[in-house]
């Protein structure tokens, strides 16, 4: 039977995995870290993709040496969202990509948005605001800024379409991944002409052709086929976003599912049969990478922030869980607003991260990471609410990312979010999603009508052991504690430009 390698591209590292379609079980597993630029302004977030691509070059062929490598016939790839990859007339890079969490474009989104009519107009016309994460206003700044650099500009690609472009030579996007553009029409699921006027009328001729999420960006060339010790008849599927293959490897392709990630950013998403556009921008109303649509929330700060409270106080993961645990929920009042990279969601971008409720009680490692748990919690549930609001509501939540492999966290996500949380069998849901992907791309060449579900159910369980649900006390603490968190955002909007300005 068949094997399929899915590819996990995130700020961090690239994953791979492989799937065998007959056992249904992943069968070997790499990762290789890549690392961000240093030294830059504060806002700016950029890396280089070459490393992108030598890192998923290494994973490939760590993986294929552990299986038959007769027996893989395709590869999907999930990519980090919204980053701008520039290149040249020669499919060249011109210069690091700017990355979903770069927000240095805060100028460019308000240009944006004038040139389009204001917020309102946007969303009407495409489906979402101009956000500094998303890539269009990335292109402006590079207008702007740089102009010789955009001068060379021909291409147009997000994170994961430069990884296919880099195994097939093809230049291809699909919706999913696409609609986080904010070039897209996401309820037409075509290239928005306004937005893309409100940018520069040329780049309609720099975007890629829209292909079908379930179809195939090409096959590997002769050069990568190769280095991998590949067929050169490997299929490689069109790929997505993490979210959009997240939802894949999490079975959220149809109606009733909610998904969480808490990785180095938190996404809270579901799928649905028709567009969930939100009217006051705050909620992505992005294109699902299997057909339909996904709703999603991002937070810009959640392994990142535990991250540094735990290399800050020296612990490795046992310590930071066995820290947290021991003190109450609550924190004793201490009150994380966890915004180190500015936050996404709600949108402040020049926020920085805020400390409220240091006393001698609480000024301790336990103390402080509790609250950074529970800050970072607290500020997906702030999106959660917004989605409950616009008809999506959770009965229960499925946790991928790093977050979910803490107990004590889960319990927290439980308590906070009001409702049971589990864990996944495959924690790499990404990654699964991507091989998933192209074994489902590579059935459709022969089956056109074959439905995603035919792969996701078997091939994605639930941890049940890993289960939460919510203790009633503690739901009660963090509803006031939310209610803390949300007027503390609010009034310190006008203090965070004046602290960026002082931190240079």
């Amino acid at each position: 039977m068949s094997l399929f390698i899915g590819i996990d591209s995130g700020t961090q590292s690239v994953k791979a995995v492989v799937l065998d379609l007959e056992t249904r079980q992943v069968v070997a597993e790499a990762r290789a870290p890549h690392t961000l630029i240093a030294g830059l302004p504060v806002g700016h977030m950029e890396q280089h993709p070459q490393e992108w691509t030598a890192a998923m070059d290494t994973v490939i062929k760590v993986v294929v040496a552990k299986v038959d490598a007769k027996r893989v016939q395709g590869i999907g790839v999930s990519g980090q969202q919204h980053g701008f990859v520039p290149l040249d007339a020669q499919g060249r890079v011109i210069r690091p990509a700017k990355l979903w969490c770069d927000t240095s474009t805060t100028a460019e989104c308000m240009l944006l948005t004038r040139k389009i009519g204001g917020e309102k107009a946007a969303i009407r016309r495409a489906g979402l605001a101009f956000l500094p994460g998303y890539t269009a206003p990335k292109i402006l700044w590079l207008k702007r800024h740089e102009p010789a650099n955009y001068k060379k500009l021909r291409h147009v690609l997000l994170p994961h379409d430069y990884l296919n472009f880099h195994l097939t030579g093809n230049y291809f996007m699909e919706p999913g991944d696409a609609s986080g553009t904010a070039l897209l029409d996401v309820r037409r699921r075509t290239w928005s002409s306004a937005a893309i006027a409100a940018v520069d009328q040329n780049l309609a001729e720099w975007l890629p052709p829209l292909g079908d999420s379930g179809g195939i960006a090409g096959t590997l060339t002769a050069e990568r086929a190769a280095d991998y010790g590949l067929s050169t008849d490997v299929i490689v599927s069109a790929g997505g976003g993490d979210n959009m293959m997240g939802a894949i490897g999490t079975g959220n392709v149809s109606p009733g599912v909610v998904t969480a990630s808490f990785g180095t950013s938190g996404t809270i998403y579901a799928f649905a049969k028709k567009p969930v556009v939100d009217p006051t921008g705050e909620i992505a109303a992005f294109c699902a990478s299997t057909g339909g649509w996904l709703p999603l929330l991002c937070t810009m700060n959640v392994t990142t922030v535990t991250e540094q409270v735990r290399a800050l106080f020296g612990q490795d993961h046992a310590a930071l869980n066995a820290a947290v645990a021991a003190v109450p929920a609550g924190a004793g009042g201490l009150v994380l607003l966890p915004y180190l990279a500015g936050e996404r969601t709600p949108n402040v971008p020049a926020g920085s991260g805020t400390l409220l409720g240091l006393t001698p009680a609480t000024f301790n490692a336990g103390h402080i990471a509790r609250a950074a748990m529970e800050g970072v919690t607290l500020g997906m549930n702030y999106g959660l609410r917004r989605l409950a609001a616009l008809g999506v509501k959770a009965k229960e939540i499925r946790v991928t990312g790093g977050g979910a492999k803490s107990a004590v966290w889960r319990q927290i996500m439980a308590d906070v979010f009001g409702v049971p949380v589990v864990a996944m069998v495959e924690d790499e849901g990404a990654a699964l999603g991507g091989a998933i992907q192209a074994a489902w791309a590579l059935a459709r060449q022969t089956k056109p009508k074959a439905a995603i579900t035919e792969f996701t159910e078997g091939f994605v369980a639930v941890n049940a052991t890993s289960r939460c649900t919510p203790q009633k006390g503690n739901v009660a603490r963090y509803r006031e504690l939310q209610a803390l968190q949300d007027k503390l955002s609010l009034n310190l909007r006008e203090v965070f430009p004046l602290q960026r300005r002082l931190a240079g």
